[in-house]
């Protein structure tokens, strides 16, 4: 399996942009897909995951300003995020893991099977 982000970027502080997690070679029926974020010298920042059972669910740092959705005939999930800050800067991660996110939620990045590469967002005030 590997997933593959979109290009991050920069924005001006009140900005949106989106970010795309585009899978191959998966192969189970469903996957718990998360969204993390990472600023320098911080620990990783779980932002929001979905599944088919759970939903959508979000940290309280984004919630109303992200939205993580999905195009299952795509295998593609999106990270909408809205009215940026510069405190929303880092580089940003997918990751995919076949459980369900009821048991993978409280996990890392890396306490998934699988995780992308990461995209840079800038936000400048």
């Amino acid at each position: 399996v590997q997933l593959l982000e979109s290009v991050g970027g920069s924005v001006q502080s009140g900005g949106s942009l989106r970010l795309t997690c585009r899978a191959s070679g998966l192969t189970y029926e469903s996957y718990c897909v998360g969204w993390f974020r990472q600023a320098p010298g911080k620990e990783h920042e779980a932002l929001a995951h979905i599944d088919p059972d759970d939903g959508a669910r979000y940290a309280d740092s984004v919630k109303g300003r992200f939205t993580i959705s999905q195009d299952n005939s795509k295998n593609t999930w999106y990270l909408e995020m809205n009215n940026l800050d510069v405190e929303d800067t880092a580089m940003y991660y997918c990751a995919a893991d076949p459980l369900s996110c009821m048991t993978v939620r409280n996990l890392g990045p890396d306490g998934y099977n699988h995780r992308g590469q990461g995209t840079q967002v800038i936000v400048s005030s």
